[in-house]
């Protein structure tokens, strides 16, 4: 048995005084991947966001607990620095601020210590080459002109650089080609050890083929309502959600 990272229990959470998750509970230990699917509207986002502590997600009731500690009440830089990560579904454009500038600054901010300029630069030039990203690219402004594609690999990036104990992908494989799943996929794959974990949240199967997933989540109106393994994913691939909805 692994090592617990992180413990949800009976999670309720409210945006807007409109409850989203209704009594959430949720496992997971160190080295896992787990996958989290569901419909539109079934709480997804809403999970991660509320680990991650965004102050428009109000928790209503339960416990988020990571390694053992209580972090309901922690904000957001706190729980980073935890060594929490979380991509988002529509990552923001800054302009003036170079990928390489803005990684190099986040990693001083997680880890309190700030790293030599060449001792950075060969530490992003291994995570580039590991993306297959070219090396000029870290020297573009934040997101500015970036595609779609190229947005979410800078997350995986992102990750990559700050080696957080759990990483949470907000549906990262959206409006990738399939061979840009691949290689965001071969990424995350790469950054998997024995101590860390990885949270998906994802509406298809295509990018769990690549991470094979310990565990699929099917949540369903604010509440995980089906755990199983990969094969989970493809049964909702092939028929969708209509027999889990019933399990509400």
């Amino acid at each position: 048995m692994g090592k617990k990272l992180l413990t949800i229990n009976n999670l309720r959470t409210k945006v807007e005084d409109k409850e989203i998750l209704k009594g959430l509970n949720l496992e997971i230990e160190a080295g896992e991947i787990h996958a989290i699917m569901g419909p539109n509207g079934a709480g997804k986002s809403t999970l991660v966001n509320t680990i991650m502590g965004h102050p428009n997600y109000a928790i209503s009731g339960g416990d988020i607990v990571f390694e053992g500690e209580k972090i309901n009440d922690l904000k957001v830089d706190e729980r980073a620095r935890r060594g929490i990560f979380m991509s988002f579904q529509y990552p923001q454009e800054i302009q003036g601020i170079t990928v390489e500038n803005f990684l190099r600054s986040a990693k001083a901010a997680v880890t309190g210590e700030r790293s030599g300029i060449l001792a950075f630069r060969r530490l992003l030039k291994e995570k580039l080459k590991l993306l297959k990203i070219d090396e000029s690219y870290a020297k573009r402004y934040l997101n500015v002109g970036f595609s779609g594609g190229e947005k979410k690999k800078n997350e995986i990036l992102q990750m990559a650089v700050l080696q957080p104990k759990l990483a949470m992908l907000d549906e990262t494989d959206s409006g990738l080609d399939v061979d840009a799943v691949r290689i965001v996929s071969e990424g995350v794959s790469k950054f998997r050890t024995e101590d860390n974990s990885i949270l998906v949240i994802t509406h298809h199967n295509s990018i769990l083929e690549n991470l094979k997933p310990d565990y699929v989540h099917i949540l369903v109106d604010g509440r995980i309502v089906k755990t199983g393994d990969a094969s989970l994913a493809e049964e909702i691939e092939k028929n969708g959600y209509d027999k889990f909805k019933a399990l509400v």
